[in-house]
């Protein structure tokens, strides 16, 4: 997700505006503060554009109940509360604007449109062709250590073997 984020916040063509409220707003009413990371926006638009790209038709309502949590407040019982639904709305119409996602005739909630499918997995392919090689290495690294050590156990077993002889 922050790799989408990043191209989100970085992109020339269709850049992601910011809204002049972003730094003071709350992500929900049973939060105390706003988020502390001054990419929260495009990190959680890279968010909702995944959720969409995994699960079409998602609307703001069901996207206000994912990103909803417990209200705890003294002494009483923890009540679940949505989350705000103003900003969920404009993220979406952002991610509308850069043709990521639309709404689909006779059907309710977003759907990712082509475009927005090409981008999420040329990115996707961006981030596994930089993590697999680490991963592949240090795979081969670790088997190899293994390897090494059942042919010293395999030595040390012939070696008594013949001397019992």
């Amino acid at each position: 997700m922050t790799a989408l984020a990043k191209h989100f916040k970085d992109d020339r063509k269709n850049p992601m505006d910011l809204p002049d409220w972003h730094d003071i707003v709350k992500t929900a009413s049973q939060k105390e503060l706003g988020p502390y990371s001054k990419d929260w926006y495009y990190i959680r638009a890279a968010s909702m554009a995944r959720k969409i790209y995994i699960r079409g038709g998602t609307g703001v309502g069901a996207f206000s109940k994912m990103y909803g949590q417990a209200n705890k407040r003294s002494v009483t019982k923890a009540h679940f509360e949505r989350s705000s639904r103003g900003l969920i709305r404009h993220i979406l119409k952002q991610l509308g604007e850069m043709g990521v996602v639309s709404t689909k005739k006779q059907k309710k909630g977003r759907f990712i449109t082509q475009a927005g499918q090409a981008l999420l997995d040329s990115i996707a392919v961006q981030v596994a062709a930089n993590i697999a090689p680490a991963a592949f290495r240090s795979f081969v690294a670790e088997i190899k250590e293994v390897v090494e050590e059942e042919q010293e156990e395999f030595e040390e077993d012939e070696d008594i073997a013949e001397a019992e002889e």
